[in-house]
């Protein structure tokens, strides 16, 4: 992947640039909790299976540290709706 030019789609999922990673960096971002937050990197539906090591990459180079040094993001599986129905008929059988 070419980390050099700043159009590099570096997140698919939500179609997040290496220019848009790199500039939240500037503004002092700096973890990769941070860095997805910001810029949704890492939050589409592959949960940054494709993205995370890039995005911790790009942010040890722009700080000048190792990979390693980076702080982890947490790891959240998404969650899954319920329908409300569900809800309803609980509440019924309640009363």
């Amino acid at each position: 992947m070419n980390l050099k030019d700043d159009n590099t789609i570096v997140c698919r999922c939500a179609d997040v640039t290496l220019g848009e990673i790199k500039e939240a960096i500037r503004k002092g971002y700096t973890t990769l909790d941070e860095i997805k937050r910001l810029t949704r990197a890492g939050m589409g539906q592959c949960q940054g299976k494709t993205c995370r090591n890039l995005l911790l990459q790009i942010i040890a180079n722009e700080l000048h540290i190792s990979p390693t040094d980076v702080e982890l993001s947490r790891l959240r599986p998404p969650s899954v709706t319920i329908p409300l129905e569900l809800l309803a008929k609980e509440d019924a059988n309640e009363n």
